[in-house]
C-alpha cells in the first residue's frame, strides 16, 4: 500500500472545549499527520447531547449541531498552529459517565469510517475505547490498528473502594482487550500499564505557542535582558491527586530550609477550596489562583515550574514549561523520563532532594536550549516519532505472512489467531447484553445510540437500522 494512499482514522475519547489530554493531543496529531498532504487523515471524536455537554464543557459552552462543534474545534486549532488543517472530522455518539468522569462510546463507533476506506486506525486510549465495544472487530475492520496508551487507569481505580481487587481485574481485562483489538501498542511512558508487544515512546508534542514564547525568552537572555522576573509556580487541575498534596507537604515539612520562597498555584477543580485553606496555614507564602491557559502572559516571567506529581503518564504542563525556557523541578519518576534529556529539567529522589533542586533552580538562570532540544518538544518531532514506532513511515504496511517458512510457525500463528478470534467472539457476546454490560460499568442504554443522538448525528435509529453504511457521516 502506497503511503500517499494511506488513510489514518484517529479515534479518541474526548473533544474540545474539554481541555483534557485526549481531546488536545489527538487533535494536534491529526493536524500534523495531515500537514504534508501525504496521507488522508480523519479525526473521530465524541458527540454529546446537550445535557451531557453541560456536564462536561467549561464556561457554559454548548453546541446545537456537530457542524457548529467542528467549527469551534478547527478555529481553536488554527489559532494555535497558524495553518489551516486538511483532515476530516467525524463524530461518534457518546455519553458522559458521571461516576468515571469520562465519555464512553455508544454503539459500534468503528462504523463511522466506511468499510471501503477503512485502512489504519489509531485508538487513543485503546482500553477505554474497547471496554464496551460491541460490533465489528477492529482488526477485521482495519488493515492495521495502533493503540496509544495515555492513562494508567490502574492507579485511579486503586483509590476507590476495593481498589486493589478492582485494579487486579482491570489489569487483565485491559491486557485482554488491547491484545484482541490492536496490532501495535505505544505507551507514552513507563508509568502506564504494561502490555505485550508494546513500545514506550512519547509521541506527544507541545502547542507551538509555547515554543514561540520560549524563543522570545531565549532572545531576551541572549540580549542580556532579565527574562524571568518571577519565582516559582505550579499549574494543574486543582485536585489533591494532581501533585498538590505532595507539593504542600514538601513545603510544610521544609519551611525553615525554604524560608523566603513564594509559590503561586493555578488551577480549577473540586478541591480548590481545600487546597487554598491548606496553603493559607503555611508560613511560606503560597498564593492560590483560578486556572488560566498556560500560554497566558501571566506565566511568561516565572523561572521555576515545581511539579511533584507522579500520577501523570507524561505531564503536558512540564513539557510546556520546558518549551517556554523555564527550569522544571520534578520527581525522578517514569512519567518524567522523556524530560531528563533537557538541561532545564531537575529531578529529585527524596524530600531533601526537592529542597536542594528548588533552591538551586531559583539561584540559577535557565540554560539556553539548543534548536535540536526545542525540536524534540515540537509536534513535528512527535509526529516523526509516531510514524516510526507505529511503523507507518514505511512504503508498505506490514501484514502477517501467509506462507510461514516452517510448519510449526504456521501452526502457532493459526492457533494464536484462532484463540484471538475466539476471545473477540466472547467479548462480542458479553458486550451485547444490557445486564452484562451494566455489571461491568457500562452506561445504561449505551448498546445503541438513543433517538436523540441519532437525530443529532443523522443516524438511522436502532429499530430501523439495516446495516446502514452512513453511520457518523456528516449531513
Amino acid at each position: 500500500m502506497d503511503r500517499k494512499q494511506q488513510h489514518i482514522a484517529i479515534f479518541t475519547t474526548a473533544s474540545l472545549p474539554w481541555l483534557t489530554g485526549t481531546a488536545v493531543n489527538p487533535l494536534f496529531r491529526a493536524a500534523y499527520l495531515a500537514k504534508d498532504g501525504e496521507r488522508r487523515v480523519t479525526l473521530v471524536i465524541p458527540w454529546l447531547s446537550l445535557i451531557d455537554q453541560q456536564l462536561v464543557y467549561p464556561e457554559n459552552i454548548t453546541f446545537t449541531s456537530p457542524k457548529q462543534h467542528e467549527t469551534y474545534v478547527r478555529r481553536w486549532l488554527e489559532e494555535r498552529t497558524g495553518f489551516t488543517s486538511t483532515f476530516d472530522i467525524r463524530f461518534y455518539p457518546g455519553k458522559f459517565a458521571i461516576d468515571k468522569r469520562s465519555i464512553l462510546a455508544v454503539g459500534d463507533i468503528s462504523e463511522v469510517i466506511p468499510d471501503e476506506v477503512a485502512d489504519v486506525a489509531v485508538l487513543e486510549e485503546p482500553e477505554h475505547l474497547t471496554w464496551f465495544h460491541h460490533g465489528k472487530r477492529w482488526k477485521t475492520k482495519f488493515r492495521y490498528v495502533v493503540g496509544i496508551v495515555h492513562t494508567n487507569y490502574l492507579e485511579y481505580v486503586k483509590r476507590e473502594k476495593n481498589g486493589r481487587l478492582q485494579a487486579f481485574l482491570l489489569k487483565y481485562a485491559n491486557s485482554w482487550l488491547v491484545d484482541i483489538y490492536c496490532h501495535k501498542v505505544i505507551r507514552l511512558s513507563a508509568a502506564t500499564q504494561e502490555y505485550a508487544n508494546s513500545i514506550i515512546c512519547n509521541v506527544h508534542g507541545v502547542n507551538p505557542k509555547f515554543l514561540e514564547i520560549g524563543n522570545k525568552k531565549k532572545e531576551q537572555q541572549q540580549n542580556g535582558t532579565h527574562a524571568f522576573a518571577k519565582g516559582a509556580y505550579y499549574i494543574g487541575k486543582m485536585v489533591w491527586s494532581k501533585g498538590y498534596k505532595e507539593l504542600l507537604e514538601l513545603l510544610d515539612d521544609h519551611q525553615k530550609e525554604l524560608a523566603g520562597l513564594e509559590v503561586d498555584l493555578y488551577g480549577n477543580g473540586e478541591d480548590f477550596n481545600q487546597i487554598q485553606e491548606a496553603a493559607e496555614k503555611l508560613q511560606i507564602v503560597v498564593r492560590v489562583y483560578p486556572g488560566r491557559d498556560h500560554a497566558d502572559p501571566i506565566f511568561h516571567d516565572y523561572k521555576v515550574f515545581l511539579n511533584p506529581s507522579t500520577t501523570d503518564v507524561v505531564c503536558t504542563t512540564t513539557a510546556e514549561a520546558l518549551a517556554m525556557g523555564k527550569i522544571v523541578v520534578c520527581a525522578n519518576h517514569p512519567s518524567n523520563d522523556f524530560f531528563k534529556q533537557f538541561p532545564n529539567c531537575r529531578t529529585y529522589d527524596d524530600r531533601n532532594g526537592f529542597v536542594e533542586a528548588t533552591l538551586k533552580a531559583l539561584a540559577e538562570e535557565p540554560a539556553l536550549p539548543t534548536e535540536a532540544q526545542r525540536h524534540q518538544l515540537s509536534w513535528e518531532s512527535a509526529t516523526e516519532r509516531f510514524l516510526q514506532v507505529a511503523e507507518l513511515d514505511q512504503a508498505v504496511v506490514k501484514k502477517p505472512s501467509k506462507s510461514p517458512s516452517k510448519h510449526f510457525a504456521s501452526t502457532s500463528l493459526n492457533l494464536k489467531k484462532n484463540m484471538e478470534e475466539a476471545s473477540a467472539y466472547v467479548h462480542f457476546l458479553a458486550s451485547g447484553f444490557e445486564t452484562s454490560r451494566r455489571a461491568v460499568g457500562a452506561i445504561p442504554g449505551s448498546l445503541h445510540p438513543d433517538e436523540q443522538l441519532c437525530k443529532e448525528l443523522g443516524l438511522v435509529t436502532p429499530m430501523s437500522k439495516q446495516g446502514s453504511k452512513n453511520v457518523g457521516s456528516k449531513k
